[in-house]
């Protein structure tokens, strides 16, 4: 992993302020150490969707007029990438241009940027802004990281074996569809499937009444590789462009049912919502920290394996998943939060996740995305679905309302949250993802 993956650099100084004041509010999601890539316009307008970085409670407009002339050189180019409604190509560029745009934009933004009195028309409040997936994703894969979830959901199917035996060996993934993946926000009606009704002998089709959530974190792609190439894990980072919140929402009744022999289909594939704002790796370096494997449990092939990954292949981004009910809305109520984990104990990395996916000679593409999968840690209230918190129904969780949820209501938003602090550097977020549970359309 080469600089400036892990490399701390003036963009992460804690000391710096911006002349954007939101930016330098205690404990705010986008100080200027942060600096996240997303794509906007003005709600409710024709405007063309263009980048955008956040900074307070502002989006930097990078497609303004204001910002032409300003940058010079791989900072020009890839600013200039940045105007188009997606940011593909600007991911293709790689690491060395996405780091001379963050440092451009990090002395521009600093409190004593001499081109402040320029760039103020150029900001747009996030209230007043609407969001579109920052990238056109061309291939989605979701993987299942945590051993934590895999072991949970597998003592409820397997309690003598819940984990099967090459989980440890080798980075478990599916292929699923990228038509369906939307921007915060999304609302999406209950989806039906077919499902066998406990003691029937054949199936039926009907709506999921075991809707969950999964909380994940989305990877994306920058700098691809050729077809028949393999990425080396040494160099996997510098084809990862950076990080969001993704909800892997999932159908367990239609899961149950459906994914064997072959693994997840209809039960996955209706709905996936990701957060705007995709955090850089470069930001996200002063929350590095060593990646660990039980000295009981077999450690990785060497093409999984290396000191750089030893030292700081893990990231410690927190993570929270929050409900809202239709009862709660109507009663002014806040979300109640349901769990709080750490992408820090995921059993395998980015960086792993990467050299896997290409070892056959598979591409990567820029704007492809690619799923942790659930992200739970080894407590309870570190669940990051309801089909863990709720062990497979069997133990209904109570709300402040005095609603009792197995599975998601009709009405229920779920929103997570995630967010990096360490001791000596500013907190940064990612923002959140909401996403809401309509009722099922007619079939007919």
């Amino acid at each position: 992993m080469t600089a400036p993956m892990t490399a701390i650099n003036a963009t992460h100084d804690p000391s710096l302020k911006s002349w954007v004041g939101s930016a330098n509010r205690a404990g705010a999601d986008f100080p200027i150490q942060n600096l996240p890539f997303g794509v906007f316009r003005r709600s409710g307008s024709a405007e063309a969707y263009r980048g955008g970085v956040a900074i307070g409670d502002q989006v930097l407009d990078l497609g303004a007029t204001e910002l032409s002339g300003l940058a010079a050189g791989s900072a020009a180019e890839a600013l200039a990438a940045c105007t188009a409604p997606t940011l593909n190509a600007f991911m293709a560029l790689g690491n060395a241009a996405w780091s001379a745009l963050r440092r451009f934009l990090s002395d521009a933004l600093r409190a004593d940027s001499t081109f402040a009195s320029r760039l103020r028309p150029a900001l747009v409040p996030q209230k007043a802004a609407e969001y579109a997936v920052a990238a056109r994703i061309g291939d989605y894969t979701d993987f299942y990281a945590s051993i934590h979830h895999a072991t949970t959901v597998g003592r409820l199917f397997r309690p003598d074996n819940p984990l099967l035996p090459n989980y440890k060996w080798v980075p478990i993934g599916y292929h699923g569809r990228a038509s369906s993946i939307r921007v915060s926000g999304q609302e999406f009606p209950r989806p039906y499937g077919q499902v066998m009704p406990k003691g029937a002998d054949r199936p039926e089709l009907s709506a999921s009444q075991r809707l969950d959530y999964e909380l994940e974190v989305g990877v994306f792609i920058g700098a691809g590789n050729t077809l028949g190439s393999r990425v080396p894990i040494g160099t996997a980072e510098e084809h990862v462009f950076g990080v969001c919140l993704l909800n892997d929402w999932s159908a367990r009744d239609v899961q149950a049912w459906e994914y064997q022999p072959l693994g997840p289909f209809l039960a996955k594939n209706f709905a996936t919502t990701i957060s705007p704002w995709i955090v850089t790796l470069e930001a996200l370096a002063p929350f590095r920290a060593p990646w660990t494997r039980p000295a009981s449990d077999p450690q990785p092939l060497p093409y999984l394996d290396s000191a750089e990954l030893r030292a700081a292949g893990a990231i410690d981004i927190q993570l929270e998943a929050w409900l809202e009910t239709g009862r709660m809305r109507a009663q002014g109520r806040a979300a109640e939060r349901l769990s709080h984990s750490t992408f820090r104990d995921s059993y395998w990395s980015v960086s792993q996740l990467v050299a896997h996916h290409t070892v056959n000679g598979c591409n990567l593409e820029a704007g492809d995305l690619l799923g942790s999968g659930t992200q739970s840690g080894p407590l309870p209230e570190e669940a990051g679905s309801l089909l863990e918190i709720t062990e497979g129904g069997k133990r209904p969780i109570t709300l402040g309302t005095g609603e009792t949820r197995t599975f998601l209501a009709d009405g229920d938003r779920v929103v997570f949250r995630g967010w990096c602090e360490s001791p000596g550097y500013v907190r940064i977020g990612l923002g959140e993802v909401t996403g809401t549970v309509l009722p099922a359309a007619d079939t007919g």
